[in-house]
């Protein structure tokens, strides 16, 4: 499937801005719609176009969804392979950054996210299941290089299970995402812009997320 697989020329793969604007638009009727619910007709009158459009561009409703995650995980992937090839930070300074451009990404992308979740709870859809969960096992693999890099240096523990580790931190997030006005209800954060709530909790969330993974990866938490 485009962008979901490591092959020859998916990275060098660019949008234009018609299809962008597509791609965002069916973003959007995703997350509050869901798949489903969702129909081309209504992707096209959100983005304005024809319909005959996406069929040009993408062909199918299914491969617009492709997009939507080529896309959006994309750079984080290249983020992630340039992290792990970064000789001047450690290992714990690695998942720091790690957290920190997941807490930024999840927070910035909040339509895209609630697809993710959506998706994997309904399981109706082969090909999106199959996407996320080619993409979690791709992250994770990722993940499992960089903790075995500081358990080599002996900076981590050993018998660490990622995959919970990992639960851990895209739960949290996924979290915040669903409740929201709750927290800003919690933090007494209601009457403040959208702009300085999200800092905020960015700052928080990150603050957390690091004292949790340091006292499950390292012996000086």
């Amino acid at each position: 499937m485009i962008g979901l697989k490591e092959q020859a020329g998916t990275y060098n793969m660019e949008y234009n801005e018609k299809q962008i604007q597509i791609i965002d638009s069916a973003e959007k009727l995703f997350s509050s719609n869901g798949f489903e619910g969702t129909s081309v007709r209504d992707i096209a009158h959100e983005a304005g176009i024809n319909i005959a459009m996406i069929s040009y561009y993408f062909g199918s409703k299914e491969k617009l969804m492709e997009a939507v995650f080529q896309k959006r995980t994309l750079n984080a992937q290249l983020r992630v392979e340039n992290l792990m090839q970064n000789e001047a930070l450690s290992p714990i300074q690695k998942v720091f950054t790690l957290i920190d451009d997941y807490v930024e990404k999840i927070l910035g992308q909040p339509e895209f996210h609630k697809i993710m979740m959506r998706e994997q709870m309904l399981i109706k859809n082969s090909t999106i299941s199959g996407a996320i969960f080619e993409l979690k096992k791709r992250n994770l693999e990722y993940i499992k290089k960089l903790i075995n890099e500081g358990q080599k240096t002996g900076a981590f523990k050993r018998n660490i299970d990622v995959a919970l580790m990992m639960g851990t931190l895209t739960g949290t997030a996924n979290n915040f995402i669903c409740s929201e006005s709750f927290y800003k209800s919690v933090y007494n954060m209601e009457d403040r812009s959208e702009e300085v709530f999200q800092r905020y909790m960015k700052k928080k969330l990150s603050h957390h997320l690091k004292t949790l993974f340091k006292a499950t990866l390292t012996y000086d938490a």
